[in-house]
């Protein structure tokens, strides 16, 4: 009996033992857990820091350009303003250059017209002969009012025209057209 008592009194100093082992680790991982949550709290607080600086670089970066293409904005604007008064001034120019020679073709035309009424008179009879120097007559106060008005005024009376006869200003706007077609047809020897 005396050998069963030494074997259980040999069984307990065992179990104590690995208790003893298994403890020391858990510490070393509790140290080393505290240490990466430590490491890593840093490596957020400096990833913030980053993000911070970068953000304020950034918006810095977005002020200078923002700047930038104001200026440069203004400048585009300035020239293209620029550009718009010389071309409306030019077409000014244009303007009053076809003006003045719309009114010195027609002026022109009913003086030629006039000239004629004579010839007409004699080869189809005083009736047509008045009804070209009506016309001529007609050319030339209409001459004169082109002279007289400035462009604004044109361009009110013939909306007012458009807008009182659409089917006789298309008419003469095909008149015309086929006109202008034929001039232009009429330099090259297609006929």
């Amino acid at each position: 009996m005396a050998t069963k008592s030494t074997t259980p009194a040999k069984k307990a100093p065992a179990k104590k033992a690995p208790a003893k082992k298994v403890a020391a680790p858990k510490a070393a991982a509790a140290a080393a857990g505290s240490d990466a949550k430590a490491k890593f709290s840093k490596a957020i607080e400096e990833a913030r820091a980053g993000a911070q600086a970068l953000g304020k670089e950034a918006q810095s970066k977005a002020g200078a350009y923002k700047e930038q293409f104001s200026a440069r904005s203004n400048d585009w604007a300035a020239e293209a303003k620029d550009m718009a008064g010389q071309a409306k001034e030019r077409a000014g120019e244009l303007a009053n250059d076809g003006k003045a020679r719309t009114s010195d073709a027609l002026s022109s035309l009913g003086k030629i017209v006039a000239d004629n009424a004579g010839v007409i008179d004699e080869k189809l009879g005083t009736r047509y002969g008045d009804y070209a120097r009506t016309a001529a007559r007609s050319m030339q106060e209409t001459a004169a009012k082109i002279e007289a008005k400035d462009l604004g005024e044109l361009g009110d009376d013939a909306k007012e025209f458009v807008r009182k006869s659409p089917g006789l200003a298309i008419g003469i706007a095909a008149v015309a057209g086929f006109l202008v077609s034929r001039l232009f047809r009429g330099g090259s020897s297609d006929d």
